[in-house]
């Protein structure tokens, strides 16, 4: 019989990609101040890779002390650009200096996965794609955040790939999962090697 897991995010992409993918699961947002501890992490000098890390860390010990029979999936996902990270942006005027920021540039996403099991870390997971974004015109931009501000006020950068986010690159290098904030295939990999899911 599969093992239920628990998902210790709020993220409805990375649930929907789950059940898609045929698991059996369970979402329980874990509340932390992600932007107080990326704060913090910056100013001890963490690398974008660590930042990611660590909240999913986070993330994945809080649902596990609260159910330490499950098993427990924590997910973060940084966006670097030239030394710097960055969350999901608050008001659109943030979304939109973002964007101004990585227009005609490449930047990178970072995805992290810790999964817990019984109270402790048993595999971790960091993948990483390059986005390269087209050198929009500010009137695209500007109808850009007003169509869709609702829905990615939740999403680092400021797009969503999967819906007309898509329109804002000209190029990606890496696996389109770990873009989404779930690198899905190292996941069932591990699940279907340890016996939690039949492969």
């Amino acid at each position: 019989m599969p093992r239920p897991l628990i998902l210790a995010s709020a993220s409805s992409i990375r649930l929907q990609l789950l059940r898609n993918a045929g698991l059996e699961v369970s979402a329980q947002p874990a509340r932390i101040d992600e932007e107080a501890i990326r704060q913090s992490l910056e100013a001890g000098a963490a690398s974008p890779r660590d930042i990611a890390d660590a909240l999913a860390e986070m993330k994945a010990r809080k649902l596990a002390e609260k159910n330490p029979d499950a098993l427990v999936l924590g997910c973060d996902q940084v966006l670097a650009f030239k030394g710097r990270t960055y969350g999901k942006p608050e008001t659109p005027d943030e979304a939109r200096a973002q964007l101004t920021t990585f227009r005609n540039q490449t930047h990178q996403l970072i995805s992290a996965l810790v999964l817990y099991d019984a109270g402790q870390p048993i595999w971790r997971h960091i993948s990483q794609a390059s986005l390269t974004m087209r050198d929009l015109s500010d009137s695209y931009l500007d109808g850009y955040l007003a169509r869709n501000w609702h829905s990615l006020r939740s999403s680092v950068g400021g797009y969503k790939l999967e819906e007309e986010g898509v329109r804002l690159f000209s190029a990606i290098e890496g696996d389109y999962f770990t873009i989404l904030g779930l690198p899905l295939l190292p996941l069932i990999g591990y699940l279907g090697m340890r016996g939690f899911i039949t492969t």
